[in-house]
């Protein structure tokens, strides 16, 4: 069965009341390696009129084979885009919600120093919670849409740009530490992973505040 195409109708719809729309999706919140990874994509009008890029589609849903290529014409296609990210550290000292907030942060300091300002835009975020507001960024206009990723064409934009960019980390990872397998897991706890934790210890880039020999397989 077909799994149907992100649309723009929020967008156009919420571009009548604000200049800009800014997207954000997160990748790698229930990984037990690595940083978490927040994308954001940044849309106007006149990208709103344009046909959503061939083959968008919220980043789970993009074969691995063309992701690369998909994050590509997303990139082309959005106004401005940016990734930001809170280490595996920084996990375990503030906890996952305040990193996500965190990494987010980062990401729309990435779009000020490009000329965009959030203040003026509105925030489609995906998910029940605003973890933005928290990490200290008042001023914002912050929309959580549930399946954003899945239905929001600029929120699929930044899901795979952030997955792609979030998946090259951890392959350069695995080149440092081949035992855990990242090239293939991307830090998931998938049972090869699970089992060299167990054969070889924690590295320094597990999150260690977690419960990581209890966890279950993530896919």
């Amino acid at each position: 069965m077909a799994v149907a195409e992100p649309r723009l109708t929020l967008e156009r719809r919420l571009l009548r009341e604000r200049p800009f729309v800014i997207a954000c999706d997160e990748v790698g919140r229930g990984a037990l390696a690595g940083p978490v990874a927040v994308g954001v994509a940044v849309v106007d009008a006149a990208r709103a009129r344009k046909r959503v890029p061939t083959g968008l589609r919220d980043s789970k849903l993009v074969p691995e084979p063309r992701r690369a290529e998909v994050a590509g014409r997303a990139a082309e296609w959005v106004l401005h885009s940016a990734v930001g990210w809170a280490s595996s550290a920084e996990i375990d000292d503030i906890g996952i919600m305040r990193a996500l907030g965190l990494a987010t942060a980062r990401a729309l300091a990435d779009l000020r120093a490009h000329g965009v300002v959030p203040e003026e835009a509105i925030v489609i975020l995906d998910g029940n919670y605003d973890y933005i507001t928290p990490a200290g960024e008042r001023g914002l206009t912050v929309r959580p849409v549930i399946k954003a990723d899945r239905d929001c064409a600029s929120a699929a934009a930044a899901s795979v740009i952030a997955k792609v960019a979030r998946d090259t980390l951890m392959v350069g990872l695995h080149d440092e530490l081949p035992q855990y397998n990242w090239a293939s897991n991307k830090g998931y706890a998938s049972p090869d992973h699970r089992e060299a934790i167990r054969e070889h210890g924690l590295s320094p880039h597990h999150r260690a505040s977690w419960s990581i020999g209890d966890a279950p397989t993530l896919f």
